[in-house]
């Protein structure tokens, strides 16, 4: 494909490379220099330099050469107010010198985003628990997902959690109300999960440790321990068996969800680590929603 440009009086005396970024998009230079040597960009139908200066009724033509500009999308950041401050404040499990637990209500995002508007990260920013130093997000909760959260007062300590996650070291306990009645009280699932980036296709190895604490012929009760860390891991894993997760919009079998609770009913119940050879155990309580979904299904949870 072949493209011709007439410069103009207007851009006489511009650098080749700035006039291609002004009439093409943001180009990386390393793109325009290489386009230049392999001729895919020429000048009077000659091979040139990026800082050639072009020249009233020069002829630009372009040979097979594409590019779509990338659209850069600003993260959200949110002004928490006072009052919200304080709503999250008060669902702190532990609060020492290194690092915050908090009970992570559902709806609310760990980090803001080009989506995510209200998130932890900015709300605790403002709060005086961090006065001095900021909120470090040191491992992922869905947006949707209610417990047990942690963030660090200081990079050593993100360094030192984040590397403990990476490493299976931390151990996390969930809970979920599912669809239906699961055939095994207690194993291991061990598929592969697929996901997609960029509209490439990216295969991961999924593993959790799961128990039946309760169940019915309508739902079940379940207590998972992810040993691998994969996004909507434990969700997808439910659904791939047939046993989707109550109030769950992405993984859900059709006709489920009419008139049902519309939370999602996950929980990240108990999170368990090591440093310094101290242990800590910090367990979140269920949310109202889930308590009452636990009552109405006749499933029953000794550590409510």
């Amino acid at each position: 494909m072949k493209k011709s440009y007439t410069i103009d009086y207007k851009s006489n005396d511009m650098r080749l490379d700035r006039w291609i970024r002004n009439h093409l998009g943001k180009i990386p230079q390393s793109l325009i220099e290489k386009s230049l040597r392999f001729g895919k960009i020429k000048v009077n139908n000659k091979k040139t330099k990026s800082s050639y200066k072009v020249k009233t009724s020069d002829q630009i033509v372009l040979y097979n050469f594409n590019f779509k500009e990338k659209i850069i999308q600003k993260k959200i950041k949110f002004d928490p107010s006072n009052l919200i401050i304080k709503e999250n404040e008060n669902l702190i499990i532990d609060n020492n010198n290194d690092f915050v637990v908090i009970n992570k209500k559902a709806g609310i995002s760990v980090q803001g985003g080009t989506k995510s508007k209200k998130n932890l990260v900015d709300i605790f920013a403002k709060s005086k628990i961090f006065d001095g130093t900021r909120p470090y997000s040191v491992h992922r909760l869905d947006k949707d997902t209610s417990g047990v959260f942690i963030m660090a007062k200081n990079r050593e300590t993100a360094q030192l959690i984040t590397s403990l996650f990476r490493l299976r070291k931390v151990h996390k306990t969930y809970l979920a109300i599912c669809h239906g009645e699961l055939e095994k009280n207690s194993g291991e699932w061990s598929n592969e999960l697929i996901r997609f980036d960029n509209n490439k296709e990216i295969r991961e190895k999924a593993k959790t440790i799961y128990k039946v604490l309760d169940k019915n012929s309508m739902c079940s009760l379940v207590e998972m321990k992810p040993i691998t860390g994969r996004k909507h891991q434990l969700r997808k894993q439910l659904f791939a068996i047939g046993h989707p997760v109550y109030g769950d919009q992405k993984y859900n079998l059709r006709n489920l969800e009419k008139g049902l609770n519309k939370n999602l009913m996950l929980h990240s119940y108990e999170i368990k680590f090591m440093i310094n050879e101290k242990k800590y155990t910090f367990r979140a309580l269920l949310p109202d929603y889930f308590k009452r979904l636990l009552k109405s299904k006749r499933l029953s949870f000794s550590n409510f």
